[in-house]
């Protein structure tokens, strides 16, 4: 009996399917920490958006990605999503009532 396609593929689609599952927890552990970080700018009315941390951090991505021979504007279009959500839940935090504002709060 000759494998099909499904069967074929579907122990890389398993192991994708893990390596999905990690990447997920990965970036909602990265954006708990940026909600901390939120909680930390409001409390001492630092500014949301830091111009100079976006481009450390886009740049840091692009030079991972060219360590790990993954296109460096691939990995600069993966922070910039990160970056973007992670602006979206600092302005909520920031902007909350001051009720709302602490990370215990959230949960």
């Amino acid at each position: 009996m000759n494998a099909t396609p499904e069967d074929i593929l579907r122990p890389f689609r398993e192991r994708l399917e893990a390596l999905d599952g990690q990447l997920a927890e990965l970036v909602a552990a990265r954006l708990a920490i940026c909600c901390e970080v939120a909680d930390v700018k409001r409390a001492n009315g630092i500014p949301m958006m830091q111009p100079q941390r976006v481009t450390s951090v886009r740049e840091a991505y692009a030079a991972r990605g060219e360590r790990l021979n993954l296109s460096p504007e691939f990995m600069r279009s993966l922070a910039t999503l990160l970056i973007d959500e992670a602006c979206r839940l600092e302005d909520e935090i920031i902007d909350a009532p001051a009720s709302a504002t602490t990370v215990e709060a959230r949960r």
